[in-house]
């Protein structure tokens, strides 16, 4: 195994945000309904994986970290899945809440190698003041109790509220502990000080009002406006096919793709938000983990479904690299 990927198995690192699960359909497609023109697909596999923030902190299990995840969910069947997937993966789940909502699910049916259809079962109103104190306060605990990295996953589906964005920030600010932003929406003032944000360029587009090209002067360009804005340590923009481009102090850095083939990009920003987490809770710098996260995506998007990379696969893939200690340089 890889000494960095060894440092980070070592690592304790927190997911805060909005958790789901993901349940996908598998089936066979043969006819057309008599009922309507919609097509019969002839459920084969049912499958339960984590999603939202919940992906975030599988992926950080798989990596060998010590995880723990906070937010919301139902008191329903749902969370009991939940429950036992993590029980599963050793992952801390003491700061879920069980709030009066359903626990945000989304149903995926796939006919073949095709997504046909999506439901999404939630209740997205933003959380209580009280419940915002309770999960600052477990925060806060598990802060005090020693924490390598933090990582917000917002998916605007209420946990992620500004006084909550806000929090977590300032409470990491104090302690100089690594925080990861993986943002949602156009309002972007409740990240506001946060030590890296890590937008896709859809995202990047809703914050900055406009419609983005995905080159590298015009990603740099606005960008490089939101960082400054918004007071952001670093602003790292995932890219698709085009990779990564990260804008710190310094002069911009964009990384290309490693990726071979593209099933499903579901879930890619999860898994760089994790290996971002974790890398730098391992003590890497900013753009050795840009390039191991940017790695890591490469592997998951030619995976379909949404899927957590193991410390082996990213292991395998670092062998492929050529002097890889040259990212530190």
């Amino acid at each position: 195994m890889h000494p960095w990927l060894d440092r980070i198995a070592a690592t304790r690192v927190l997911v805060i945000g909005d958790v789901m699960l993901d349940r996908y359909y598998f089936a066979d497609v043969t006819r057309i309904s008599p009922e309507g023109p919609v097509p019969v697909a002839r459920v084969k596999e049912t499958k339960n994986t984590l999603g939202g923030a919940a992906n975030v902190a599988h992926n950080l299990a798989r990596l060998g970290c010590r995880v723990s995840v906070a937010g919301i969910s139902g008191e329903d069947e749902n969370r009991q899945i939940l429950d036992k997937k993590f029980n599963s993966l050793g992952i801390s789940h003491a700061g879920l809440l069980k709030i009066q909502r359903p626990t945000t699910t989304k149903v995926r049916v796939i006919g073949g190698h095709q997504q046909m259809l999506r439901l999404d079962f939630e209740d997205s109103d933003r959380i209580s003041r009280t419940v915002e104190q309770r999960l600052i306060a477990y925060l806060i605990r598990q802060l005090d109790a020693g924490l390598d990295a933090v990582i917000l996953s917002d998916y605007a589906k209420g946990v992620c509220s500004p006084a909550l964005c806000q929090a977590v920030i300032q409470e990491c600010k104090l302690r100089a502990m690594p925080l990861i932003v993986d943002p949602k929406g156009a309002s972007w003032q409740k990240y506001k000080g946060a030590f890296l944000v890590t937008p896709n360029v859809k995202e990047l587009s809703e914050a900055s009002r406009a419609a983005v090209r995905n080159d590298d002067k015009n990603i740099v360009s606005l960008g490089s406006t939101l960082r400054q804005r918004f007071g952001f340590g670093s602003l790292m923009v995932t890219r698709s096919e085009k990779g990564l481009s990260l804008m710190t102090e310094g002069e911009p850095v964009h990384i290309p793709t490693y990726a071979r083939e593209v099933f499903d990009v579901s879930g890619a920003g999860d898994t760089v938000a994790a290996v971002m987490g974790a890398a730098l809770a391992a003590g890497l710098q900013m753009v050795a983990a840009a390039h191991l996260a940017n790695l890591a995506a490469g592997v998951v998007v030619g995976k379909l479904g949404t899927y957590a990379i193991s410390a082996a696969e990213l292991d395998a893939a670092l062998a492929q690299v050529q002097h890889p200690e040259e990212w530190e340089q």
